[in-house]
């Protein structure tokens, strides 16, 4: 029986063994108390790599964004972002539950959004009418946008336009080790445009579970009060720290051969005929679109009698992640069979 190939998304890595490692052997404390060394060295990692203030452990992405839009804002008020956004279409209506907030969306492209965009969709202040625009949440790299990335350039100039309204700038960045890879830039530029910027350490760094929120001493005075709100609290978590820290020190070197597999990808499917439109491969996303819809249950089939697991998104988009447990094995094994469908 071949290996399962699981290209459904960077999440489903295992453990490697020098991580597994660092689990092994991780001093813990009590977290809720501040005592776990591990957890401790672990916010001061990623404080320090953004060149913040601080940074707070969180069990999960979604809560650390959650935090974060929280800390930002008011109920009744409202925060922008692309018509893609995780905070909107994958963390299961968390905005207006947990901070009574609205979005209003923009269509971007591929996940981005634009400084020109952002003013505009800011509400009149004085407008009672309409709820107050208090946040501008970004997301670098974008999920259904295929993995695209940010320039600099524009993130300062979105900056600009939080400084001129007043507004908060939060970074959704699960995916923004790719995004510094891939762009070879230095995530201190990132710390100075941020008020609050989220890493996740559980999908191309290899952890287990984790991400944390690094922010400035304004908005992260009230951050451990609202993680333990919305349940974040833990106890002898620093093994999965010690795992994210391990992740953060040792493999982000291998996001460059993720993005390396999901160019070949691109490539391959370019030239198959059943295929009408690869989206430009930035990372380790990889969408793309079948000429004929009817077709993709066949396909699917296809790839599941082959051991292959891809991403259906909806809209006739599929989906492929590549990952550290993505071996050459699979990566020319998956290339044959998307060669042989018909």
């Amino acid at each position: 029986m071949k290996n399962n190939i699981d290209l459904r998304s960077d999440t489903v890595t295992q453990p490697s063994p020098g991580m597994m490692e660092a689990i092994m052997n991780a001093k813990v404390g009590d977290d809720v108390y501040k005592e776990d060394p591990s957890v401790n060295e672990l916010e001061k990692y990623v404080a320090d790599f953004f060149g913040m203030d601080e940074a707070l452990y969180f069990p999960t992405g979604s809560m650390a964004n959650q935090a974060a839009i929280k800390l930002h804002t008011q109920p009744a008020e409202q925060l922008i972002c692309d018509h893609y956004g995780h905070v909107y279409n994958y963390e299961g209506g968390g905005v207006s539950f947990n901070s009574g907030v609205s979005c209003k969306l923009i269509e971007g492209f591929r996940g981005k959004i634009n400084a020109t965009q952002v003013e505009a969709a800011i509400n009149p202040p004085d407008f009672y009418h309409s709820p107050k625009t208090s946040l501008v949440c970004l997301e670098n790299t974008t999920n259904k946008g295929g993995g695209a990335c940010y320039e600099l350039s524009e993130i300062k100039a979105i900056r600009e336009v939080c400084n001129r309204h007043n507004l908060g700038l939060h970074l959704d960045g699960a995916r923004i080790a790719n995004a510094l890879v891939y762009k070879k830039q230095d995530p201190k530029d990132f710390g100075q445009l941020f008020d609050t910027i989220t890493i996740c350490l559980s999908k191309g760094l290899g952890a287990p579970m984790g991400t944390v929120l690094a922010g400035n001493k304004k908005h992260m005075q009230n951050a451990m009060r609202v993680r333990k709100v919305l349940g974040g609290g833990m106890r002898q978590v620093g093994f999965m720290a010690a795992a994210g820290l391990y992740g953060l020190k040792h493999q982000m070197k291998n996001l460059e051969t993720d993005h390396l597999k999901a160019k070949e990808i691109e490539k391959t499917l370019n030239q198959l005929d059943f295929i009408s439109k690869v989206d430009k491969v930035e990372t380790n996303i990889v969408i793309f679109y079948l000429k004929d819809n009817k077709q993709e249950n066949k396909f699917m089939k296809y790839l599941q009698d082959h051991a292959i697991q891809i991403s259906q998104m909806g809209e006739g988009k599929l989906r492929v992640v590549t990952h550290l447990d993505y071996t050459h094995e699979m990566h020319n094994r998956f290339l044959d069979c998307l060669s042989k469908f018909n």
